[in-house]
């Protein structure tokens, strides 16, 4: 259930025999010809999928998150680590505040990572909440499905290539990128960074048939409702 499809007195009477609630977080940066909200789409979709037969509510998604490598690239939005914290901190606290005990944050953005030990921080204060952290892409489901379709593949390349994702006045690019050297791009500035990934992929095929990616996607859906339905172990 979407909150926007919600008021306030549905969520009051919802509290009463559930306490569950998914706060999705993205990013806002550059995946090549896709979408710069490529995973702000993918995480609030894979949300909304997985608590759609459990009827828990989610959030929208929070889109802005880290991306400080990628800001040489035009239209990339990046917070401050200390930002992003201080902004999840509140929303823990608002949903914490509404009655919520069991959140799942679904993450669609590897630099967000810090938001996970966040979470067990807040733990430490609010015994009472069990706080997931779920990097629904990076989950081992997920990544056995994916490998089945390609050995190669990363970041704005065909494993982020979904309808959903796709511009229509940006088709992808034919043919397969090497992999970029990961060491050489963890100690570049973003300047020097465009600079080696060129249009943004970071190796791969560009897209792959729609059949096996819908395949893939249906398991990162599923493994997140596993989240969702349990275990939670703080609670009683």
């Amino acid at each position: 259930m979407r909150i926007a499809d919600m008021n306030w007195m549905q969520i009051d009477e919802y509290l009463k025999t559930d306490d569950r609630c998914v706060l999705p977080l993205g990013s806002v940066e550059q995946h090549a010809q896709l979408s710069l909200c490529v995973d702000m789409i993918l995480s609030e979709g894979v949300s909304i999928e997985a608590a759609e037969p459990l009827n828990i509510p989610v959030y929208p998604c929070m889109p802005f998150g880290l991306a400080p490598y990628f800001t040489a690239f035009p239209g990339t939005v990046s917070l401050k680590v200390e930002t992003l914290m201080a902004v999840f901190r509140d929303l823990l606290a608002s949903v914490r505040r509404s009655g919520f005990r069991r959140v799942l944050i679904v993450n669609g953005h590897g630099g967000n990572a810090p938001v996970a030990h966040l979470a067990k921080e807040l733990m430490v204060d609010w015994p009472e909440m069990s706080i997931k952290y779920h990097p629904w892409w990076a989950g081992p489901k997920v990544t056995a499905a994916m490998r089945e379709i390609a050995p190669v593949g990363s970041h704005a390349s065909w494993m982020e290539n979904f309808q959903s994702t796709r511009l229509a006045t940006a088709p992808a690019p034919d043919g397969e990128k090497q992999m970029i050297d990961f060491k050489t791009l963890n100690a570049s500035n973003p300047s020097k960074l465009r600079e080696l990934v060129g249009d943004g992929n970071f190796g791969g095929a560009y897209q792959m048939p729609d059949d096996l990616m819908q395949a893939a996607w249906q398991v990162g859906v599923e493994e997140t409702r596993e989240e969702l339905e349990g275990p939670w172990p703080n609670q009683s």
